[in-house]
């Protein structure tokens, strides 16, 4: 049999992968430590890509707003980009300094209201060994070694100083570590946004001068499907976020309900989570109104499953669900495995993720029935 040097290269290249793959197979511990190296380098670029990505959103508004500004052709880019940190640092900011007094007046709320409730519980107590005496009998019989707690109590302090400084001091590493992180990704963030055209361009480059021309245009066309979902997703969430919280600030402040301000946004922060976030508002919101006053909490709760029964049908699997193309059991099924594989992140990530494997299975579907001639299904 006759062998041509495209046919030798072929041997060549599977030879060279068998080899590859028996190597990376016997030492597979060497590698995946290697990759989990690599990802550790890696990290505050992948974090600055994922805040520039982030930051766009915004961005890409506001410099279309000033395209028919002539004067600012060559100032656009750098105008918009300040633009965008100024309004999410206001907005910040301004979330800040509106809920800092709410929650400074509910802690002197509950440093009054925690003594009464004590004794309130205190004085139930002292009724129910009334009214059932071989409950204080019971009690009574217990016996506690309490030299024996006071021992324990000091040996687990005299065994935790050490490693409470230990704590500390791994404490204040990670800290100085996330901060300096943190700076690195937004410097690098800075650099994608101010570049992104050119960034674009060589990366396009790239893919054609080391793929096929065909394999280069599917994956251009996946990433801009995944660019602009992302992009839907986040916008979406961002505005039910903003829907959900005031609904819940506007009928706790008809209802003359405590914490209106705070539980709005609160519960429109959490709301970020899609699907569960507005629970964790929920459980603060029950906390505090159950301190102040009892009969507020059980008001709150029933608004509460209203107001997500609303927002679970209506709201959101229109807003986020047709701003991604999902249909709204995908989203809850989206929602369900990204948050038991990744918690919170994997349900910010698996919602438009779903999307685009939904868009392109889609498409693939469509198209082999069309070669099928097959329409009525």
């Amino acid at each position: 049999m006759d062998l041509n040097q495209d046919t030798i290269k072929k041997i060549r290249g599977l030879i060279l992968f068998t080899v590859i793959v028996v190597v990376a197979g016997i030492n597979y511990g060497v590698l995946l430590g290697l990759l989990a190296a690599l990802f550790r380098f890696a990290w505050p670029f992948i974090l600055g890509a994922a805040i520039a990505f982030i930051l766009n959103v915004p961005m890409r508004h506001i410099e279309k707003q000033l395209e028919g500004i002539k004067k600012m052709k060559r100032s656009r880019r750098p105008v918009s980009l300040v633009l965008t940190i100024v309004l999410v640092a206001g907005v910040l900011l301004l979330v800040t300094f509106v809920v800092l007094p709410e929650l400074v007046r509910t802690f002197w709320l509950l440093q009054s209201s925690i003594p009464p409730f004590l004794a309130g519980i205190q004085r139930q107590a002292q009724e129910l060994f009334v009214s059932f005496p071989q409950i204080a009998k019971e009690l009574g019989s217990l016996q506690i070694n309490w030299q024996q707690i006071f021992q324990d109590t000091m040996e687990f302090l005299k065994n935790g100083a050490g490693s409470m400084l230990n704590t500390t001091f791994s404490a204040a590493v990670s800290i100085v570590s996330g901060v300096s992180t943190f700076l690195i990704s937004f410097i690098f963030a800075i650099y994608i946004l101010l570049q992104k055209e050119n960034l674009s361009r060589q990366l396009k480059k790239l893919l054609y001068a080391f793929l096929p021309n065909g394999i280069v245009r599917k994956l251009l066309g996946i990433g801009a499907l995944t660019e602009r979902t992302f992009s839907s997703f986040l916008t979406g969430q961002c505005v039910e976020a903003v829907i959900l919280g005031t609904m819940f600030f506007v009928a706790l402040t008809v209802l003359r309900l405590p914490y209106a301000l705070l539980i709005g946004v609160l519960i429109a922060f959490t709301a970020l989570i899609p699907v569960f976030g507005a629970f964790i508002g929920f459980g603060v919101g029950v906390f505090l109104m159950l301190i102040a006053a009892p009969m507020d909490a059980l008001i709150f709760t029933v608004v509460f499953f209203v107001l997500q029964q609303i927002e679970g049908n209506l709201i959101y699997p229109y807003v986020v669900g047709n701003s991604v193309g999902l249909p709204s059991i995908w989203v809850l099924v989206a929602v369900t495995l990204g948050g038991s594989m990744m918690g919170i992140a994997g349900m910010l990530i698996f919602i438009p993720l779903t999307s685009v494997l939904y868009a392109l299975l889609k498409g693939v579907v469509n198209e082999r029935l069309r070669k099928k001639e097959i329409e009525d299904v």
